[in-house]
């Protein structure tokens, strides 16, 4: 008798877990939509790379010749984790850093570039823009997170310095985000 009432109480758990997930459903109903007022932000700073040290090419293919007269072979990859800074000098503020790959694949040295501008200080502490895009002339921003969630935009830069071990280059940048 122990092992039939054993049973049915399985039976009858197994029935009532069947039923709880029938009727469950994995979305709530609908609330109504709330637009959020579309925000634009202008930011304005500066890149810092040393080549070797902040920008290590990490593949390349086989090629025994550099026929695009580059300093940079074809079909380069290159891992970045450059700081931000306010200003063009070494020692302006750091207020954050870029992260990311580029792959360097034209023939005149451009690039395809997916790299991430992370803030660690004053109002967007916290936050990045994310970027996925050919490097010319600008850079598309596909997205973020933190106060620029869901952004769009644009990353115009200008290369301000470029010699064999250090690169500084001016960003514009214009943010549509909620």
């Amino acid at each position: 008798m122990r092992g039939s009432g054993t049973l049915m109480l399985s039976w009858v758990l197994i029935i009532c877990l069947s039923l709880v997930a029938v009727q469950s459903q994995y979305y709530s109903e609908t609330l109504p939509y709330r637009p959020t007022p579309v925000k634009v932000t202008n930011l304005h700073f500066f890149m810092h790379e040393f080549t070797g040290i902040t920008a290590v090419q990490v593949a390349q293919v086989n090629i025994t010749s550099n026929d695009n007269n580059s300093s940079v072979p074809f079909a380069s990859l290159v891992a970045v984790n450059d700081p931000l800074r306010t200003g063009p000098e070494p020692d302006s503020e750091l207020i954050g850093n870029v992260q990311g790959i580029a792959l360097l694949a034209g023939m005149n040295a451009s690039s395809t570039q997916y790299i991430d501008f992370g803030f660690n200080t004053g109002k967007f502490n916290g936050s990045s823009l994310s970027v996925f895009s050919r490097g010319e002339p600008g850079l598309a921003i596909v997205g973020g997170r933190g106060r620029f969630m869901m952004a769009t935009g644009v990353a115009q830069f200008n290369p301000i310095l470029i010699n064999a071990t250090n690169v500084i280059i001016e960003f514009n940048v214009t943010v549509i985000h909620y």
